[in-house]
């Protein structure tokens, strides 16, 4: 009833905070918010730290910044490595999604990778509650996946989920609502851009920042070779000169970058199949693979997994909204019933 009362007075969220953005879904309004996980930091002679700005603004200083203000992206190939920062961004976020401060916090769901430790579960829930909510709810992200792309978990079947994030990769199998097959790899989109930027700079001796490579990345990428098509003119500094320089790079130059860590994509996969109960393989192969996260945009990747598996892939809409809309629901699932001692 107590808890009934207070949900009235503010609005429940749930939070993914990736490496890359941090996106956060407010109860009737939906997804409203999704940042760059970045922050903004000017610190004075005496070593006071302020925050100037977070999210898109404070990316967009990477690379420009003087050396008093520096810009932290506090979680890490998925895992929060700053926690302070990480509050901080959290505060200011929550805060902009509520535009005033309520008299009672509101509840939050907060995804988090699957097996985290239990003290990075007590910092990160600590974090979320300094951040303003009243009351947190950590929820695995493979689960949250599988849940927002409205699989049926709860049923006795297997499902294969792979979420392609910033800076992992996590492919799980489900059933009966919980995760029994689960592989990890530190690779996802922001190594996607750093191949691009080592390809210029090995093959056009181009230095080109992350920003610039995460560019190409979106106008050009693609999982499987593309013959002719566009080109883009990217602009850096000369590797050996030091001045600044542009060249021309098109499609099948950007496939080749990216072939060495889509190969390792598509391994985590094979992978994870060949790990797979064999009942819960069938299942998988008459359903198919689940593509979630801001990876499965990249173009024709849904294909090179399907060529590469045989199965049938399916990207569902708004696949980086996934894991945040899933975790949102399932807080407000009712918790399963305690089973009978025989």
């Amino acid at each position: 009833m107590l808890q009934s009362m207070l949900g009235a007075l503010s609005a429940d969220l749930a939070i993914d905070m990736g490496t890359s953005h941090t996106r956060i879904y407010v109860r009737g309004r939906g997804v409203v918010c999704c940042q760059a996980s970045a922050v903004a930091i000017h610190e004075d002679g005496g070593g006071r730290r302020r925050v100037l700005c977070v999210g898109d603004a404070a990316r967009d200083m990477l690379g420009r910044t003087p050396p008093d203000i520096r810009v932290v992206q506090p979680v890490r190939d998925g895992v929060i490595a700053d926690f302070d920062v990480a509050e901080a961004m959290l505060r200011h976020l929550v805060l902009q999604v509520q535009g005033r401060r309520l008299w009672v916090g509101p509840r939050a769901a907060v995804c988090i990778p699957y097996g985290t430790p239990d003290m990075e579960r007590r910092a990160l829930r600590e974090s979320a509650e300094a951040s303003g909510a009243r009351e947190v709810v950590l929820v695995e992200q493979p689960l949250a996946c599988a849940v927002g792309a409205e699989l049926p978990v709860e049923d006795a079947r297997g499902h294969m989920v792979v979420d392609v994030g910033g800076g992992t990769t996590t492919v799980a199998v489900l059933s009966l609502g919980g995760v029994v097959h689960h592989h990890r790899i530190k690779l996802g989109g922001t190594h996607l851009d750093q191949a691009i930027a080592h390809y210029l700079r090995e093959h056009h001796g181009l230095l080109v920042g992350p920003r610039t490579a995460e560019e190409v990345k979106l106008h050009l990428g693609g999982a499987l070779p593309r013959v002719g098509g566009e080109a883009l003119e990217v602009r850096g500094r000369a590797q050996d000169s030091g001045w600044p320089r542009a060249t021309v790079i098109d499609g099948e130059q950007v496939f080749h970058a990216m072939a060495e860590p889509v190969r390792l994509i598509i391994d985590a996969v094979l992978s994870a199949l060949e790990h797979t109960p064999p009942d819960l393989a069938s299942d998988v192969a008459e359903s198919g693979i689940v593509l979630t996260g801001g990876g499965a945009a990249l173009r024709d990747l849904d294909r090179a997994l399907g060529e590469a598996t045989g199965l049938p892939v399916v990207v569902p809409d708004a696949p980086h909204c996934t894991a945040v809309v899933g975790a949102a629901a399932l807080v407000d699932r009712p918790a399963p019933a305690p089973a009978v001692a025989v």
